[in-house]
């Protein structure tokens, strides 16, 4: 797997990573012996770029991985987690509360330190906690050595972009903002990445929307953007071809150009993670692409913040 620089971290990350959120079972079961298999077949294939979180499954995501990574050597992956968010509703970016997550992380993972911590879903927590307590609490942990390097994650571009140059973050993930039916991180990364901020891009298939099954009920898309991404599925199909293997595909062939080091992508799937490496190393089907864009025009770059449906983000 072709790994590059993630900003001024000194961190080589592969272009593909692996969301960890699966394997806390918070779309299905996931046992201990799938994250297991997971895990291994992404090491494997040089996946080794971990993204999890305590929120994913209420802290089970994060006890899943480190059992999964029990035994391989530290120096051979690198782990990203987050503080700040612990429920549906629950923020907390207080200096306590970070201190005691971190804790609680570094046991869950099996390890005593974290590569990259990011505070997570920034716009919906208390803006002033996180730069008062919770990024000056990490900034004295990254000094002993227990977090090597502090990011923030989100949805909210301007929010993220403007919160990273003002406390010199090393990292920012923004999800669902890159993919075939929103491509609205692009500026955003090529200024952050010139400023020497890693960028990741997590969820490429925008949270189901871009697969075969569709956005699930809960999905904040507005109807119309669910309707032609429904429309895109059924021309992919029509070609023979998975609309997950061209989303993707379209992440991954052109993050370089705007800046993006690393497309996160989901899984708690063995053979997942496999169409995932085998895909990645698959050309993008240009003409088919330039079908998929005439279809996605009416509703390209339309975020659930701009115009929301009738899923649970979109009215938080």
């Amino acid at each position: 797997m072709k790994t590059v620089a993630l900003g001024r971290t000194g961190i080589q990350v592969p272009v593909l990573a692996m969301g960890a959120a699966s394997l806390g079972s918070i779309y299905h079961p996931v046992s201990q012996q799938q994250a297991n298999e997971t895990v291994a077949t992404a090491l494997e294939h040089g996946v080794n770029y971990f993204d999890v979180a305590p929120y994913y499954g209420l802290t089970r995501a994060e006890s899943a991985l480190g059992i999964a990574l029990r035994g391989v050597p530290r120096q051979s992956y690198s782990l990203a987690t987050k503080v700040g968010r612990y429920g549906d509703s629950q923020w907390d970016f207080s200096r306590e509360a970070t201190l005691r997550s971190i804790d609680a992380s570094l046991a869950r993972l099996g390890t005593d330190y974290i590569d990259v911590i990011q505070c997570h879903d920034v716009e919906y927590g208390d803006l002033n906690q996180l730069v008062d307590e919770a990024l000056p609490t990490l900034r004295a942990l990254q000094e002993q050595g227990v977090v090597r390097h502090l990011g923030i994650t989100g949805y909210d571009l301007a929010l993220l972009e403007k919160l990273a140059v003002e406390q010199s973050v090393d990292t920012v993930m923004a999800y669902c903002t890159w993919t075939l039916q929103d491509r609205r991180l692009g500026e955003v990364a090529k200024r952050l990445n010139q400023a020497g901020t890693g960028v990741l891009n997590a969820s490429p298939l925008s949270m189901g929307l871009l697969t075969r099954h569709g956005a699930p009920a809960w999905h904040p898309a507005h109807q119309d953007v669910q309707a032609i991404c429904r429309a895109v599925s059924a021309l992919c199909d029509r070609e023979g071809v998975n609309i997950s293997q061209v989303a993707l595909q379209f992440a991954l062939t052109t993050a370089a150009e705007q800046g993006i080091a690393s497309t996160v992508i989901g899984t708690a799937s063995q053979q997942n993670m496999l169409d995932n490496v085998r895909w990645s190393a698959q050309p993008l089907d240009e003409g088919l692409l330039q079908r998929i864009d005439a279809l996605m025009a009416p509703v390209l770059n339309i975020g659930w913040d701009s115009r929301p449906g009738n899923g649970g983000k979109a009215q938080k």
